[in-house]
């Protein structure tokens, strides 16, 4: 399958979770075996090569850093919600288009040096994806850079992420 009718799968559903917000589900491309296999190439290709590890944010994250870590022969940490971690490394709140929200990284699962790519599926105001990078930063890691399936441009957040290379499939 084409990378664009994969990006096609993705739907658009208004007014979630709040009203006046334009919601990016993946579920569609994902429940598709052709489409979630042209992503998950796409999104390896945009991996740095001295990637180390991948860190996928909590929860469609997961499913792409999964997939593009089986892909690329690469591990992944999982960037959790909080509450969801028996050993915490780090949390970061942060601020949300709709709201605010916080991430945690379990303890002893990024070594200090380690080169790590971020995956995640939408990149929005960008403060989800920061606060991973800082994460794994005060973690001792290296961000080597960030790869979405969906960048959402006029919610700016490339912006915050100025310097780090970020990969997106798709810019809306």
């Amino acid at each position: 399958m084409e990378l664009d009718q994969a990006l096609g799968r993705i739907a658009e559903v208004p007014d979630f979770p709040e009203p006046g917000v334009l919601f990016r589900d993946l579920s569609p491309l994902f429940a598709d075996a052709a489409a979630f296999a042209a992503v998950t190439e796409a999104l390896a290709g945009t991996v740095d090569p001295g990637a180390d590890l991948l860190a996928g944010v909590e929860a469609r994250g997961f499913l792409l850093a999964a997939a593009v870590g089986y892909a690329r022969g690469l591990g992944v940490a999982l960037v959790r919600k909080p509450g969801k971690l028996p050993n915490v490394a780090g949390r970061v709140d942060y601020a949300l288009e709709y709201g605010t929200a916080s991430v945690e990284l379990p303890a002893g699962i990024v070594r200090p040096g380690q080169r790590v790519a971020v995956l995640d599926d939408v990149l929005a105001t960008g403060g989800t994806v920061a606060a991973t990078c800082k994460l794994l930063e005060d973690a001792g890691a290296v961000v080597g850079g960030v790869s979405v399936v969906v960048e959402l441009a006029a919610l700016g957040g490339r912006n915050v992420l100025s310097g780090r290379e970020v990969h997106a499939l798709e810019v809306c």
